[in-house]
């Protein structure tokens, strides 16, 4: 690639009202055909290098099956040296094991997608900063009046009604039946612990995926939100979880295990908090994907060098409370960073323990191909940093077929009762179903 083609020129200005002003910007986005936007919606997590950013208008891109994908994306980001704006499926695990996935896909998502946007904002407080590659940098002053004179979307008080009919693809007796089933993998002792998932679908869902994405936003906040759009393939995430960061020789991993539901009543919130952070099945939960990361991390880590820097610490979001923790390494500076995501995908939060069993024989009790569902979605920066998330709380849609998918799971234990696990699925889902105003 030309190297005068991966310039770009870099424009700062000042706005007001930050919700507004990304509102503008995101709607503007949509005349393009790849999108992606990243929100930490104020919240204060460690380690976050910007309040948000848009990535759009590819210039380059890769869009592969599972088949050596990892290779290709290596070439890829090696080549480029620019930011990259993408996502990993799930079903990448057969690109890094000898696994497979044969259920049903109403989606029909490419298993890797990253493309190389021509323009770039990056938000943080009530600064933006616009990185334009040579080719389009006459276009910056023309885009921003466009930006500014953009309509905002009035979601709250439209007559609009939104209606899909949500379907599930397993029954509650057929749930309970294959966390049973489930159960007796863990008591032969051919796995701890695995991360068990159903779909709600809808077919012929007619919805504008804007719209849905800033009301889901509006009601959870969360710190890993995102909107993505790749042609009529839509993901728009609702995330609290954080895959893997890279920044210079440091590598963050956040994963999440243990939720509890929110109230409104204030002393009943707290105590649902407490209850959460002094649960020994979540916290046991929680401690075992730590060891799995840890062991994850090891694998391009300085020796020596894994830290646990939180465990089981409780954060509360807008729809739930949630237990984190936080695993760190420090890498050698010659390390690929895509290598680093190899050796520790999927997330072990979305999978089990031990990693391989647990994803080989959940795919036996699931209906569904995950697909971007336990993915993730992130950027690359030009000197290999990275900033993923883990792609839950999710609705993907393809824009094409009118094909609307909802998944969630929970962490299947030998302490697990299965009615409990199947009512956390319905917390998790609240959001999604709440937005596309349907009752289940």
């Amino acid at each position: 690639m030309n190297q005068l083609l991966r310039l770009r020129k870099i424009f700062q200005k000042q706005f007001y009202n930050s919700l507004e002003f990304k509102q503008r910007l995101l709607t503007w986005a949509q005349q393009f055909d790849q999108v992606i936007w990243l929100d930490s919606n104020d919240y204060k997590m460690p380690n976050s290098s910007y309040d948000a950013v848009l990535a759009v208008d590819a210039l380059t891109a890769i869009q592969t099956d599972y088949h050596d994908a990892f290779k290709k994306l290596q070439e890829y980001q090696t080549l480029t040296k620019d930011w990259i704006f993408g996502y990993l499926s799930y079903d990448l695990k057969n690109d890094v094991e000898e696994l497979r996935s044969e259920n049903y896909d109403g989606l029909d998502f490419p298993d890797l997608f990253f493309f190389q946007p021509k323009k770039l904002f990056f938000l943080k407080g009530n600064c933006l900063e616009a990185h334009y590659l040579d080719m389009v940098f006459e276009d910056f002053e023309a885009d921003l009046k466009e930006i500014e004179a953009t309509q905002i979307i009035d979601f709250e008080n439209s007559h609009a009604r939104i209606n899909v009919e949500i379907e599930s693809r397993i029954s509650r007796q057929d749930y309970i039946d294959k966390v049973e089933l489930i159960l007796n993998h863990i008591h032969r002792g051919d796995i701890y612990e695995t991360n068990f998932c159903q779909e709600f679908y809808a077919e012929n869902a007619l919805i504008d995926p804007l719209e849905i994405y800033l009301k889901l936003n509006s009601i959870s906040t969360p710190p890993f939100a995102s909107f993505l759009k790749n042609d009529s393939h839509y993901a728009l995430t609702a995330s609290p979880e954080r895959y893997l960061r890279k920044e210079r020789q440091k590598v963050l991993s956040q994963p999440i295990k243990g939720t509890a539901k929110r109230s409104k009543n204030i002393k009943e919130d707290q105590k649902l908090r407490e209850v959460l952070s002094q649960d020994s099945k979540e916290r046991s939960e929680n401690i075992m994907i730590v060891d799995l990361v840890r062991n994850d991390l090891a694998k391009t880590a300085q020796k020596g060098s894994v830290q646990v820097e939180e465990l089981c610490k409780i954060y509360s979001f807008e729809q739930v409370h949630q237990m984190i923790s936080t695993v760190a390494s420090k890498i050698d500076e010659f390390t690929h960073p895509v290598d680093i995501l190899k050796t520790t995908f999927p997330m072990g939060s979305m999978t089990g323990a031990p990693k391989i069993s647990a994803m080989e024989i959940v795919e036996n009790f699931e209906e569904t191909k995950r697909g971007l569902y336990s993915g993730a979605i992130g950027y690359f920066s030009p000197n290999g940093d990275f900033d993923f998330n883990v792609v839950i709380r999710s609705i993907l849609y393809n824009f094409h077929t009118k094909y609307a998918s909802i998944s969630v799971g929970s962490a299947i234990t030998a302490m697990s009762i299965p009615e409990k696990e199947y009512e956390e699925c319905f917390v998790k889902l609240k959001a999604m179903r709440d937005v596309l105003n349907n009752e289940l």
